[in-house]
């Protein structure tokens, strides 16, 4: 078998209930990994703006094309696996290079497709939106929102790229989130392409204390470097965002409550 086979990836297909009439579904790499490889912050956007994008599928109204935008995605994929093999075999020192597979040479051979209904809007959450910040040209808006699970973070990021306004922004979901279940905490984040941005926000949440809640920077680039100000923009961004949700209102009254407890 050649090492190129048996490459698997899986593909989260969500379909609006406007589908295929006045919405695209929405697709989502779910694979963290590809082959050996990591799958990049860039790989996963580029998928969730597989029918907003220029590299994408285009998509009209009463058009069904979810097989098409699979179909894209496996392009993409494959380009992005055959980059990544290539930069791996590229050696020197008398050592022969061994070439980039050809498209018929690396090939997935399963796509799972989940298909998921998905109404309009998030039954439940609600989405608290802070005023932007405009440094230069660049506009950084924060939004944050209340979530009881892990797998609502997905489901809320998905939310937020269907709408082509965020989706059209240089790095439209930076985010980092926390949330107890069971006594347990779980916590993750994302730079989306913003090198350190995400870890950033975590630190945010963590020396807030805040949990249960999802935190998302929108940044819109306005063609000026901004050097270490952009980080300062993305964690004022986020927190004005925990402060439009009074998510910062509990914690205040948690550590009231526990300074007005009585000492034996």
């Amino acid at each position: 078998m050649s090492p190129y086979d048996g490459v698997q990836i899986i593909v989260l297909v969500s379909l609006p209930r406007s589908y295929p009439t006045s919405s695209a579904p929405q697709l989502q790499l779910l694979s963290r990994y590809i082959g050996a490889f990591t799958a990049d912050p860039g790989l996963f956007g580029s998928v969730l703006r597989t029918f907003i994008s220029v590299n994408g599928i285009g998509w009209t109204p009463d058009t069904v094309c979810v097989f098409d935008g699979l179909q894209n995605v496996i392009e993409r994929c494959t380009d992005w696996y055959k980059d990544r093999l290539g930069k791996e075999t590229n050696v020197d020192q008398g050592v022969t290079r061994t070439a980039a597979p050809t498209l018929n040479s690396v090939h997935f051979d399963h796509v799972l497709s989940v298909a998921q209904t998905l109404p309009p809007t998030l039954e439940g959450i609600e989405i608290f939106e802070a005023e932007s910040i405009i440094d230069r040209k660049s506009v950084f808006v924060g939004r944050a929102c209340r979530i009881s699970h892990p797998d609502q973070v997905t489901l809320i990021l998905n939310h937020l790229m269907a709408d082509r306004r965020i989706a059209r922004a240089a790095h439209p979901v930076i985010h980092a989130w926390r949330c107890r279940v069971h006594g347990v905490l779980h916590q993750d984040n994302d730079d989306d392409g913003e090198s350190a941005a995400g870890s950033r926000l975590a630190h945010l949440l963590q020396i807030l204390e805040v949990e249960n809640v999802l935190v998302v920077v929108t940044r819109y680039f306005g063609g000026v470097h901004l050097g270490p100000d952009r980080f300062k923009h993305i964690n004022q961004a986020a927190r004005n965002a925990l402060e439009s949700g009074r998510f910062l209102d509990a914690v205040e009254a948690r550590k009231h409550v526990g300074r007005g407890k009585i000492r034996h």
